[in-house]
């Protein structure tokens, strides 16, 4: 899987995961086990696109060529 698509899992989970704790349908334990699995997984989204800023600074501009 690739950072990209990876991030996009996140993401797509984090948003179930705020849908479900919106809904009030969860028990007290149940929503704040949740929310700390949001945390973690807003963690691992910060790494992701930390990895894809690196990435993309690291690479010339477009039309860009490296002097030699």
């Amino acid at each position: 899987m690739s950072t990209v698509e990876h991030l996009e899992d996140l993401i797509g989970r984090l948003e179930r995961a705020a849908e479900q704790l919106r809904s009030g349908e969860l028990s007290p334990d149940a929503a704040a086990t949740m929310v700390e699995d949001c945390a973690s997984l807003a963690t691992q989204a910060a790494a992701e696109l930390e990895q894809l800023t690196r990435a993309e600074v690291s690479a010339p501009a477009p039309g860009q060529d490296t002097l030699l």
